[in-house]
């Protein structure tokens, strides 16, 4: 499929593939959750929850997408295991973000690319925001930039999709001057006492957040917002054993209420070198940009983190 003039985002009349597209993404985000469950099989049951420093996110995790899809509050796409889950309400909690003081008068928006915050994508680029969002697992670049006025009132919804953004978007690289005055996040928990959040295991909105923050485009004081079912609050994430790089939320938004979390957890400062995994680094073209970056203007060669195909007890060192 052709894309269409200017107001749709084209760029040079370049020859858009949907279909082929949607398919390769289907295919490595299935690929991904296979990797992902065989990670949280040898993280748990393999290595003993007591044992292994990660384990107990698994269990947690585990117990939100079984405890969703039981009572079916989970939705499309389903199962929601090794997902940002969809949910009930999604669009509700979205309109309840949209009420925030700090959405209302923000300009740019970042927004994760799952589907429970689709509305939040819509209400963000249907309000005259500038909508920041990553491209899918940072495997095909790193952020694009969609603004309303690359979009007609028909394609402004297709925009707030996987496929729209690759369509309509500009893609954006580590130069960029951009300011961003909100993060959205999606979470598969999140304890509203202290504002502690688990994702699906990946750890990309960590690296999202480290990159942004080299960039220059959010300090300590950028809001951190996740929209998520009332089902999805838990009390039992010991702050403790959260990492360095783990991102906790200021804000949560379900269907029914808008929790200001006051959390003390610290945010992250950057990349956490030392804690990426040599596969990782492999899997993302932009992180292997920004490290040649750094090394080349320090002199200096960056740490690496373990290898995630090490068994678990060489990975703890032993």
């Amino acid at each position: 499929m052709r894309r269409s003039g200017s107001s749709s985002g084209s760029r040079n009349n370049v020859t858009f593939d949907e279909a082929a597209y949607e398919a390769e993404r289907l295919s490595l985000d299935a690929k991904a959750r296979e990797e992902m469950a065989e990670t949280s099989k040898i993280e748990t049951e393999q290595s003993g929850v007591a044992e292994d420093p990660k384990a107990w996110k698994w269990v947690i995790r585990k117990r939100i997408w079984d405890m969703m899809e039981a009572r079916n509050i989970a939705q499309n796409p389903r199962p929601v295991h090794h997902r940002i889950p969809n949910f009930v309400g999604a669009a509700a909690a979205a309109d309840k973000l949209g009420g925030l003081e700090v959405f209302r008068v923000g300009n740019c928006v970042k927004v994760n690319p799952d589907s429970p915050q689709k509305q939040v994508r819509f209400l963000t680029l249907s309000g005259e925001k500038k909508l920041l969002t990553p491209q899918p697992r940072l495997r095909t670049g790193f952020f694009s930039v969609l603004e309303s006025h690359m979009l007609t009132p028909s394609t402004i919804k297709e925009a707030c999709t996987s496929v729209g953004v690759a369509k309509y978007g500009r893609a954006i690289g580590l130069d960029e001057k951009i300011k961003v005055d909100l993060i959205v996040i999606g979470s598969v928990a999140v304890d509203p006492r202290t504002g502690a959040r688990l994702g699906k295991g990946e750890g990309f909105a960590e690296l999202e957040y480290g990159m942004l923050r080299f960039m220059g485009a959010i300090d300590d004081s950028t809001p951190v917002v996740t929209t998520v079912h009332d089902s999805q609050l838990v009390d039992d994430i010991p702050i403790e054993k959260l990492l360095v790089h783990d991102v906790p939320v200021d804000i949560i938004c379900t269907p029914t209420q808008v929790i200001f979390t006051n959390t003390s957890i610290p945010k992250p400062q950057g990349i956490y070198w030392d804690k990426l995994s040599p596969e990782k680094l492999g899997q993302i073209r932009i992180l292997r940009e920004l490290k040649r970056r750094i090394e080349k203007e320090t002199g200096q060669k960056l740490p690496c983190g373990p290898s995630e195909k090490l068994p678990p007890t060489a990975r703890r060192g032993r």
